[in-house]
């Protein structure tokens, strides 16, 4: 129970043609074996464990701090808070085109 019979391969080959098509299948074969080459080679650099890409990924640039004053950046502060219900808008509510044709 649950090993591969050889049937169960025929089916999965009937139902790919059926899927993809005949003509489409080999393309798809050999884009698949491309695919695995490339992360074939990809890993077999991770794997190698150079040394190089370590010293590659130093920082330029000493972790100092920046010499120089700190300037205000211009942002305004938020006004207290408070109840602004009293206050009249500057503009009146609607649109001032059409108030004026009335």
């Amino acid at each position: 129970m649950g090993a591969l019979k050889p049937w169960h391969i025929i089916v999965v080959l009937v139902l790919l043609v059926l899927l993809f098509g005949a003509k489409r299948l080999p393309d798809a074969a050999r884009s698949l074996g491309r695919s695995l080459r490339i992360i074939k080679a990809e890993t077999k650099g991770l794997v190698d464990g150079d040394d190089d890409v370590a010293e590659k990924a130093e920082p330029r640039y000493s972790r100092q701090p920046l010499q120089g004053e700190v300037r205000d950046p211009g942002y305004r502060q938020a006004p207290p808070p408070g109840d602004y219900r009293d206050e009249q808008p500057q503009q009146p509510y609607g649109d001032p085109v059409r108030r004026n044709e009335r």
